[in-house]
């Protein structure tokens, strides 16, 4: 019995101290919560919207009255008449002081097309609401900056440095989900460097602390209180997977917003591409690192350095660039007029370039990716040609985009009598070279018509091919 009892204290004493052990080592989030939430804001915006007059459908009848006309006016007798005018459309989201003066941070897409922001947080227990006024937002990393008029000494948040995250530290998202005020919780870092198909500067980090519609905007904290994240987006089908953008990424476009109203990027001027094992070892390459340029676009700040379709861009300032990704963030960085080198490989060996950046126009890069690639359709020839995409040119084997691909061929069309077929490419017609759909009619015209005859080099699966087709009928 003694035997029994001594190990039943023992087990006892081990089990309290193990157990406080793992308390003491588990982080108090208390006073975190408490001093840092002073310092988080609910956004609440208004958006005014035309309401939909089903009647509007039936306009244009020839009749005075259109069929359903009896329908409406039975149901207005009945249940009076629709509201007319603008509909208010509300959104919840969530933001953080900044500075004293009343700058509050939070997402794009929390205030995008509203037409009245409100803010709302605590001070001395009692909420307190202000109208805010837009700065200046980035929708391509979908941040916003807002102000505020108060003559309140207000609490504020500073920004930490993400850069020094580590995957499994503990970190605080402090927001506002579903219209929830001031809701805490508490999780790790997943993950850093995610990309998730939000924008040409995913970065994000990732965290298993929950993260809610209305938590937009809201601050990622460490156990220091400092923000190293703001909340943006979540995975609608999972849980415990949730986005912020980084503190360091976010912490410039603040600043330039703040300044000057607007953010101003860097530009290059490439069209560029991931490489994979084989492009790396066809090239020489050790590593499949860099981004390989696909085309280059005329005038810009690439071309006038002498950068060259299929160079790999692998360092910008001797910073190593990873992916096209990379590239795309790191020249985003810089501030547009700077002196920038940039080291590619080329022919075997590295080359170090001097290039001035230009400035990326969001709008002009807007109306570039609204336009479908330059196809036509040659109806004597029966065939469809246009300029492959860099994805077909990779697919292709080639290193950079070029040629004319061939997309379709007419059955019993001249094309398909002198056996070309879909999937082509078009190298040279005449013995030119052709890389656009204007100097395949150039070349069709000018040269083959006369000639009453067009010879075209073609690649198929890799073989060169010459293919003849005669133009007389």
């Amino acid at each position: 019995m003694r035997r029994f009892l001594l190990s039943f204290i023992f087990f006892f004493i081990s089990f309290f101290l193990l157990s406080q052990t793992s308390w003491a080592g588990l982080p108090q989030f208390a006073d975190l919560a408490e001093k840092s939430g002073q310092a988080v804001v609910n956004i609440s915006t208004v958006k005014l919207v035309e309401r939909p007059d089903i009647r509007q459908f039936f306009r244009g009848f020839p009749e005075r009255r259109h069929p359903f006309e009896d329908f409406f006016d039975q149901f207005e007798r009945f249940f009076g008449e629709p509201e007319r005018g603008p509909q208010e459309q509300r959104s919840l989201g969530s933001g953080f002081i900044i500075s004293q003066d009343g700058y509050i941070v939070t997402n794009n897409h929390v205030i995008a097309g509203a037409d009245q922001i409100k803010v709302t947080f605590q001070i001395e227990g009692s909420d307190r609401n202000f109208d805010a006024q837009v700065i200046g937002s980035d929708p391509e990393t979908d941040l916003a900056l807002l102000k505020i008029e108060t003559d309140i000494d207000l609490p504020v948040l500073k920004f930490g440095d993400s850069e020094k995250l580590r995957v499994g530290e503990w970190v605080v998202a402090i927001g506002n989900p579903f219209g929830l005020s001031h809701t805490v919780t508490a999780g790790i870092i997943s993950a850093k460097g995610r990309i998730i198909g939000a924008g040409p500067y995913d970065n994000f980090i990732q965290t298993d602390a929950s993260i809610n519609p209305g938590n937009s905007g809201g601050p990622l904290l460490n156990l220091k209180g400092e923000v190293i994240g703001i909340n943006t987006a979540i995975v609608a089908a999972g849980q415990g997977i949730g986005f912020a953008i980084p503190s360091t990424m976010a912490q410039d476009i603040i600043q330039q917003l703040q300044t000057d109203q607007k953010v101003s990027r860097g530009w290059l001027g490439v069209t560029i591409q991931n490489l994979d094992e084989n492009t790396a070892r066809a090239l020489g390459l050790d590593e499949a690192k860099g981004a390989l340029v696909a085309g280059v676009t005329q005038g810009d700040p690439a071309e006038q350095a002498g950068i060259q379709a299929g160079d790999v861009i692998l360092a910008i300032n001797d910073l190593p660039v990873e992916n096209s990704t990379d590239l795309t963030r790191r020249i985003g960085g810089i501030a547009p007029g700077s002196e920038t080198r940039i080291t590619i490989w080329r022919d075997g060996e590295t080359v170090s370039l001097s290039v001035t950046l230009g400035e990326r126009d969001t709008q002009r890069l807007a109306g570039t990716q609204r336009v479908e690639p330059e196809e036509t359709r040659e109806t004597e020839l029966g065939l469809s040609i246009r300029p492959p995409s860099p994805e077909e040119a990779s697919a292709l084997g080639l290193d950079s985009p070029r040629g004319l691909l061939v997309s379709q061929v007419e059955s019993g069309s001249k094309a398909h009598r002198a056996d070309i077929v879909s999937g082509d490419l078009i190298l040279q017609a005449n013995g030119r070279q052709v890389n656009s759909v204007q100097e395949f009619n150039r070349i069709l015209n000018e040269d083959a018509r006369p000639k009453n005859v067009l010879m075209l080099l073609i690649n198929r699966q890799g073989q060169n091919l010459f293919r003849t087709i005669p133009l007389d009928n």
